[in-house]
């Protein structure tokens, strides 16, 4: 699932609530802001890596969160700002169901749920070489859009009564 937003349009609720009315329900749930890490870091917590991998690694090395999302889903949001080095290794994770840690030469067998998001048009970023083509085609299998509450006015009364009741 991909799911096309403006920020602050609720793409992670929409992508907990796929994960909550799935058969996956009851395993692990994992949100990733794609943009909020800083070069190679994303690429260790997305797989993890062995000990002793790069300066500053744990000894003992660390988890990655697909892996900890094994048998559940992963909530990549703002997937327009990773890397083209990170995309080919996640279109590697899609095709094949492994992962490798940074520092590993074993391949580790996962089973996920991807639904990723994006507040940017992937296919203009596509074209401008931005963002893999043969990703763009595995992640886009059922695209959603969200409109921005103001394209949805009926929703507006709903939303204050909830949050009026909540925070009574």
């Amino acid at each position: 699932v991909l799911i096309y937003g403006e920020s602050g349009t609720g793409k992670e609720l929409y992508a907990n609530t796929i994960h909550n009315e799935s058969q996956r329900k009851d395993e692990a749930f994992i949100a990733v802001n794609c943009a909020a890490f800083q070069g190679d870091l994303l690429e260790s917590e997305l797989f993890g890596y062995e000990g002793g991998a790069f300066t500053g690694a744990k000894a003992e090395g660390k988890m990655g969160l697909f892996e900890a999302a094994s048998n559940g889903t992963i909530f990549l949001d703002e997937i327009s700002e990773m890397n083209l080095d990170l995309q080919a290794k996640l279109l590697r994770t899609l095709q094949e169901n492994t992962i490798r840690k940074v520092g590993s030469v074993k391949e580790l067998s996962i089973d996920v749920r991807v639904i990723a998001a994006t507040n940017k048009n992937l296919e203009d970023l596509v074209e401008k070489g931005l963002f893999r083509q043969d990703l763009f085609y595995r992640i886009s299998v059922f695209p959603l859009t969200i409109p921005p509450l103001r394209e949805r006015k009926e929703d507006i009364i709903p939303l204050v009564d909830h949050f009026l009741s909540k925070y009574k």
